[in-house]
């Protein structure tokens, strides 16, 4: 294991001082040896919207604003989560997102949880055709404690004649926070210990910078910090938690980045190396917005054709709305947990949880494809069997159908619950598998409707024939339920 960088008492004093602040720029020591572009929590959103320009002009501003070039001194690098979001990347497993990154330089991204959406041989397939490495140190297979075959624990990069091994960390939350079957051959071990088994061998094979890209939260990275400059990190990339970071710490030797979420932002960290000392001189961190670049054609070729694609497959017209219904709102939540009742009409109650709603619904014309998007997950509607009692101790804070817990728990026409009843509830295989007491005890043997979690709303939505003279503005429901 290198040792800690020594650095001058002059240095040392001032990161004491601005060890949590921003840093845009280091004067006086020239043109960093290497800079690194960071993004995470990208989701599939490739498109350009109102609230970002897209991959295309992402990639235009890089080029325009950053310098970037595919031979010069840079590392385009992702937190993960890669995919899930717009049906542009949904609906074709993200394929069309990995064929974005490549065309965007990628060089490494770290495995998210929702990477593992797609079950892992949706996630195989994705590493399968991606130009870079997705890494992990710290997945684990249950029967013999060996890194799976869909990652990496780490990559040794060159660039600018500088050798740079990067290492990833996916979020232990992993367990749970993808749907959990589709992980229950693994262990997300602590971060700590995959870094003290895994940093000193990266240092071992000759590197110069050692660099870790992850999907962890800020609080999590920041943890990381005494153990990063023990290891002599330069870098901690996250994730998860949509933030955007640009911070230097830890007297000034570690950096932390997040790029926010959905290609919106970026990170960008600029390095100053010295290949004479062997040790890094300074890291300048920032975020930058997502605007007012111009579309780098490449890349807007090949979002335009996976658009292309999206609208055959998706673009069919289900209704119109005239104001756009935040994801947030809870007119939304009441409208999809309604829509469930619509469909599967012998049920009493439903509720689903409300982070499994990804996206507003956008004023103007709606698609098949913008439900899709609003819930993206391959999670299916189960039918349960729960007393009133029972019902109550699953509800946590999810949105609801057929009654309301206001004062008091309570039908839709204003009856009370019966605690010792027994009701038809719809909810979500995800939701279902999550709770071990709904599992185990109160219904070990649910109704599988095979309906995805979507379906409701857009069939839902089809039979009121909304449109401009009569907008689906008019149907939702705003009272809150909870």
């Amino acid at each position: 294991m290198r040792s800690t960088r020594y650095i001058i008492a002059a240095f040392l004093v001032f990161s004491l001082l601005q060890s949590c602040a921003k840093v845009e720029d280091a004067p006086g020591l020239g043109e960093p040896d290497l800079t690194i572009l960071y993004t995470n929590d990208e989701h599939g959103w490739i498109s350009e919207t109102t609230e970002s320009g897209g991959a295309a002009k992402l990639m235009g501003l890089w080029r325009d604003n950053e310098g970037y070039s595919e031979d010069g001194p840079f590392l385009v690098l992702s937190g993960g989560d890669n995919w899930t979001g717009q049906a542009i990347s949904t609906w074709f497993q993200g394929e069309s997102v990995v064929e974005t990154m490549n065309a965007m330089g990628y060089d490494a991204a770290a495995i998210g949880n929702h990477e593992f959406d797609f079950e892992v041989s949706g996630l195989r397939e994705r590493v399968e055709q991606a130009d870079f490495p997705y890494l992990s140190a710290n997945i684990r297979k249950k029967s013999d404690g060996s890194i799976p075959d869909f990652a990496q624990p780490y990559v040794l990069l060159e660039v600018n004649d500088i050798l740079v091994g990067i290492i990833g960390l996916t979020t232990v939350s992993t367990s749970y926070s993808t749907f959990p079957t589709y992980v229950e051959d693994y262990n997300f071990i602590a971060y700590e210990g995959a870094l003290e088994e895994w940093v000193p061998q990266v240092w071992a094979e000759g590197v110069d910078i050692v660099i870790c890209i992850t999907h962890l939260c800020g609080n999590e990275m920041r943890n990381l910090i005494p153990l990063a400059r023990e290891l002599d990190i330069s870098m901690i990339g996250g994730g998860h938690c949509n933030e955007l970071i640009s911070e230097v710490q830890g007297y000034g030797e570690v950096a932390l980045l997040e790029g926010g979420w959905g290609m919106r932002y970026y990170a960008h960290l600029d390095i100053w190396y010295n290949a004479g000392d062997m040790k890094v001189e300074q890291l300048a961190a920032k975020t930058r917005e997502n605007q007012g670049g111009s579309p780098d054609p490449t890349i807007e070729s090949i979002v335009s054709i996976w658009e292309a694609a999206t609208e055959e497959a998706l673009g069919n017209v289900i209704g119109y709305v005239e104001n756009t219904i935040d994801r947030n709102d809870t007119r939304l939540h009441n409208l999809i947990t309604d829509s469930w009742l619509y469909n599967y009409p012998n049920a009493d109650i439903a509720f689903t949880n409300t982070g499994g709603i990804r996206q507003s619904i956008v004023a103007g014309e709606i698609t098949k494809g913008d439900i899709i998007g609003v819930l993206p997950f391959n999670n299916n509607i189960l039918e349960l069997n729960l007393t009133g009692e029972e019902l109550i101790t699953c509800l946590g804070s999810h949105a609801v159908a057929g009654m309301n817990t206001i004062d008091g728990y309570w039908h839709a026409d204003g009856t009370p619950l019966k605690m010792d009843s027994t009701y038809s509830v719809l909810t979500t295989d995800y939701l279902y598998v999550q709770d071990a007491t709904l599992m185990s005890t109160y219904d070990p043997n649910p109704y599988y409707t095979n309906m995805n979690y979507h379906q409701p709303t857009v069939d839902y939505i089809l039979s009121l024939n909304t449109n401009t003279t009569n907008p689906l503005d008019d149907y939702l429901d705003p009272l809150p339920r909870r």
